[in-house]
């Protein structure tokens, strides 16, 4: 059965895994309510602070635990039947955590946040195994471990005199913002190329080119005065009458210029081939006779026919 009241804190778990973060967060809880020296050895509160404690400890238990301890109803009992039973978390988790400090690399990591975020996660660890990290150490972990092509931006940075930790995280976090914002802009348009043209500016000058056609009031082509393709009268129209033209579509359009550029063919009066003059033949001799001969065979032939 799962507590029935909202918890303050994360439950102690069966395994202690989260022994270490448990009991800071029951110190801290215990010292804001007033209760923190129920807890200390040889203390003399009364019995009624010291059942609110115990009330409290054991409301942020696994449900396991509080069947293991059942009996027990000091607060101070508990805190260290608690303490022997999970406390070598402490020698778990401090050779990982060192393992981790040592290896590691402000180069390992694709972004500030997420390398700014694993320090502070291995050095409270460090902390609450009782091992203290500075800032000394933490700026010379950052420094030292950028990668070799920014050798010359490392120097930089150390050349300012960093004092905190967090100012350089903090110089870090804006020029890394302001590298994807260049990087989004050369993105956008790459150098030497020109930039897309607006297309409202675009559409007004279609719109100019399209009323500047039948622009102009002089005398038209036809019976009546106005201008020759635009509103009004056109060519020996009537006033007020407007002319519409047919809009062709474009493969029309596209099929009228092939009628019209479309060569006629020529066929030469000597050889009797296409696509030239009979001034500009340069068929062979030979050929040209055999042409020849057989236009006259088609006219004896037709001409008989045509007799008989």
């Amino acid at each position: 059965m799962t507590n029935l009241a909202k918890l303050e804190f994360l439950a102690l778990d069966i395994t202690g895994k989260n022994y270490l973060s448990w009991v800071l967060d029951a110190e801290i809880h215990l010292d804001a309510k007033g209760l923190g020296k129920t807890i200390k050895e040889g203390n003399q509160e009364t019995t009624q602070d010291r059942a609110k404690t115990m009330i409290f400890l054991r409301h942020h238990l696994h449900e396991a635990l509080k069947t293991e301890y059942l009996t027990i109803k000091d607060p101070l009992i508990l805190w260290k039947n608690l303490r022997d039973r999970y406390d070598h978390q402490r020698t778990v988790i401090l050779p990982k955590a060192r393992y981790e400090w040592v290896h590691l690399r402000f180069q390992d990591f694709k972004s500030v946040r997420e390398y700014n975020s694993a320090m502070f996660r291995i050095t409270s660890q460090l902390t609450l195994c009782g091992e203290k990290i500075n800032d000394e150490e933490m700026l010379e972990k950052t420094l030292s471990t950028f990668h070799a092509s920014n050798m010359l931006l490392q120097q930089q940075y150390r050349e300012r005199g960093f004092k905190k930790y967090c100012d350089l995280i903090s110089c870090l976090l804006v020029a890394e913002q302001n590298n994807e914002l260049l990087m989004k802009n050369h993105e956008t348009r790459p150098t030497g190329t020109a930039p897309f043209p607006e297309a409202n500016a675009a559409t007004y000058n279609d719109q100019n080119r399209i009323r500047g056609r039948g622009r102009g009031h002089g005398r038209g082509r036809g019976r009546d005065r106005g201008h020759g393709r635009g509103r009004g009268s056109g060519r020996g129209g009537y006033p007020g009458v407007q002319f519409n033209t047919p809009k062709l579509h474009t493969h029309e359009k596209k099929n009228s210029y092939e009628k019209k550029e479309k060569p006629t063919s020529s066929t030469c009066n000597h050889c009797g081939m296409e696509n030239h003059w009979a001034r500009t033949c340069r068929t062979t001799k030979h050929l040209v006779e055999l042409y020849q001969k057989s236009l006259k065979n088609e006219r004896k032939w037709g001409r008989s026919e045509s007799h008989l």
